[in-house]
């Protein structure tokens, strides 16, 4: 959760909403993440805006489109790398202004 929050510090400014303004809640929301095994690898903790929190969307390419992006590769001689960015949702462009409450104790 300290990882979290410290890539929120790191891209975002903490400040004051202005008085008319509503800042959207936050809730965190837990996962296991598993190893090939099945047995619990990490654990991850994720700090989510919003009002549904259970519906987020990441693009994820099909298993077909996979297998053709490798059987082109290795037809072609190509070299493939594989990339993951952390914490890329916090990159990405809003339009208005948007403010959110800290979590439970974890406020400044």
């Amino acid at each position: 959760m300290h990882e979290e929050l410290e890539n929120f510090e790191r891209n975002h400014d903490l400040v004051e909403p202005p008085p008319n303004c509503r800042p959207i809640g936050t809730k965190w929301v837990f996962k296991n993440k598993q190893g090939e095994d099945g047995m619990v690898v990490r654990n991850k903790a994720r700090l989510k805006g919003g009002i549904d929190f259970e519906e987020t969307f990441a693009p994820v390419p099909r298993l077909e489109a996979i297998r053709i992006l490798l059987a082109f590769a290795a037809s072609k001689g190509f070299k493939l790398q594989q990339m993951d960015i952390k914490s890329a949702f916090l990159n990405g462009f809003v339009e208005e202004e948007v403010y959110m409450k800290q979590p439970l104790g974890f406020e400044s």
